[in-house]
């Protein structure tokens, strides 16, 4: 069943060249974030991250608005991404300070008994966080494809996956097997460019190697080596951000039965003519 929507993803990829454009934005946003945490380091960087999580999400809602009408332009793009745009970050951001939340509560609880190692805390944690990102999984799609609120959607999701448990996870090792290739291309790519600022590497014995630090690889690659690899990041989103968004909502379309589930209300009642309203 997951190769099937793989392949329709790639066909829709193939159809509609505007499902390209979060991943265009995407890419880039990465390289300039790669680039600015080399001149300034991570206090601007890691401000401008949080800004440009915020605008590419109005690129992938938009992405999911246009496999939802079937097409599109980058404007309609854009308009869908800016009117989901609430529907999408607010469980977003309900599923992440649920999982910070267990995370304090843990912490305070190993306080109360006199244990001081957060180890244990952050293992539980995990043990909450898993389960919870894979049953929500689906949550921005059906905030979109079927117009669920907050809530709404979360529940959704999770009722999918429950239903279909085994296909999620085999739908998720195909998308790591995806991520693995692409990351694996990307290094073999990068490591080609700087086969020479990183020949000398292969005379580092293994203590060497495990204590060489991120800054002293930065400074043996040089500024060549930070512009290549802006490059090469650059590519490698601009391949996983499409081909992962579309293959997932390929497959919740799939696992949904391919209807698009309308609301209504759950109290009010038909006139004579047949019209609902709404107590």
């Amino acid at each position: 069943m997951a190769v099937a929507e793989l392949k329709e993803a790639l066909v829709l990829l193939k159809r509609m060249p505007v499902l390209w454009t979060p991943g265009i934005v995407g890419g880039s946003l990465a390289a300039a974030l790669w680039i600015l945490y080399n001149l300034s380091g991570t206090f601007f960087a890691g401000r401008l991250a949080v800004f440009s999580g915020l605008v590419f999400l109005i690129f992938t809602t938009g992405m999911l608005t246009i496999i939802k009408k079937d097409g599109g332009t980058v404007r309609e793009l854009v308009a869908g991404g800016i009117r989901y745009y609430f529907r999408v970050l607010l469980p977003q951001l309900v599923i992440v300070s649920g999982i910070i939340l267990v995370f304090v509560l843990l912490t305070i609880t190993f306080g109360l008994f006199g244990i001081t190692d957060v180890t244990g805390a952050t293992a539980l944690a995990f043990g909450f966080m898993i389960p919870t990102l894979f049953l929500t999984f689906f949550f921005d799609i059906a905030a979109v494809f079927e117009d669920r609120r907050v809530f709404e959607s979360i529940r959704r999701s999770m009722q999918v996956v429950f239903a279909h448990v085994r296909e999620v996870i085999v739908f998720l090792l195909v998308c790591l097997g995806i991520i693995i290739g692409v990351v694996l291309a990307m290094m073999v790519i990068w490591e080609a460019f700087l086969y020479d600022k990183l020949e000398p590497l292969s005379r580092y014995n293994e203590t060497q190697l495990q204590t060489l630090s991120p800054d002293q690889l930065l400074a043996m690659i040089g500024p060549e080596g930070t512009g290549i690899t802006a490059v090469v990041l650059f590519f490698g989103i601009l391949l996983l951000v499409p081909v992962l968004y579309s293959y997932k909502a390929c497959f919740y379309r799939k696992l949904a039965g391919g209807i698009i589930i309308t609301q209504q209300p759950t109290t009010g009642e038909f006139d004579n003519k047949g019209r609902w309203y709404k107590y």
